[in-house]
């Protein structure tokens, strides 16, 4: 007796695509179930898979309740730099390299801060509610430069319109600084750096110094300035006999660091605009 093939359950070959099984369970075309997939919305055996291509054979295949053929969503990522990395973007600058320092002897490349961007580095406290996929850390850019000494915050992200506010209006847009020093600056020193400085007869970018804390031994400075100037700080700094201990960006923009833990990021809330 022959079986009725209708009653026959689907049996996949070995190695079958899981953007095809999916197309055949649900059904769907097989580019919505690669969007399925590369979404993070399907899981085989309970755990999340990205990959199209990935195989499956008798695993059980589900896809998420919530699931949605909307558009990926590019993301932004906010990562406390620690110093001694760069962005990998041949961004990063060292701190003391500032506009018409003396030569320094060849160092070392520094490691790029892009190895922090694990889903084991994230924040415990991001409160964004976004489910990490693998593809959020792929495509990254780092548009706004932080010197390889220096530490604090740092942005990396896939999002074009991010990308282009934070380079098209760079010159409006205040970063604020941390600066540690050894000793203390005088009234007379801080006039000057407030005034401006100029090398070689141009003005170099204003910026505005205040004490934040102070003591015999060490003091730190804010520094408020516009737009990205790697080296600035370094420089000014210099010119005026001060010199720096340890330099942290906390601020770009309305973005703040606020509590983020060094060596970890989060992901930039849908409120939070630089």
């Amino acid at each position: 007796m022959t079986a009725d093939p209708k009653s026959v359950p689907h049996t996949p070959h070995p190695g079958e695509r899981l953007a095809k099984r999916v197309a055949e369970m649900l059904p769907c075309s097989r580019r919505e179930a690669e969007q399925y997939i590369e979404g993070g919305w399907v899981r085989v055996e309970g755990q999340v898979v990205e990959e199209p291509q990935f195989k499956v054979v008798n695993q059980k295949v589900e896809l998420d309740k919530n699931a949605s053929l909307m558009a990926v969503t590019q993301v932004t990522l906010l990562l406390h730099k620690p110093p001694g990395y760069d962005a990998g973007d041949d961004a990063g600058v060292d701190l003391h390299a500032a506009p018409h320092a003396r030569p320094r002897a060849p160092q070392p490349p520094p490691r790029s801060a892009r190895q922090l961007l694990t889903p084991a580095t994230r924040a415990a406290g991001d409160s964004s509610g976004i489910n990490i996929l693998k593809r959020h850390f792929t495509g990254l850019t780092a548009p706004v430069p932080l010197e390889v000494g220096a530490g604090g915050l740092l942005v990396f992200t896939q999002d074009w319109r991010v990308a282009r506010k934070l380079l098209e209006d760079a010159g409006v847009i205040e970063h604020e600084v941390i600066v540690e020093i050894e000793g203390e600056a005088t009234p007379d020193t801080l006039q000057r750096l407030n005034q401006g400085l100029s090398s070689d007869g141009h003005p170099l970018p204003r910026v505005k110094v205040s004490i934040n804390s102070a003591n015999e031994s060490k003091s730190k400075l804010r520094f408020a300035v516009k737009g990205t100037h790697p080296g600035l700080i370094a420089y000014l700094l210099e010119r005026v006999g001060l010199k720096i201990l340890s330099m942290k960006r906390i601020r770009i923009g309305r973005v703040l660091l606020t509590t983020l833990p060094i060596g970890q990021w989060r992901y930039l809330l849908p409120f939070e605009r630089f």
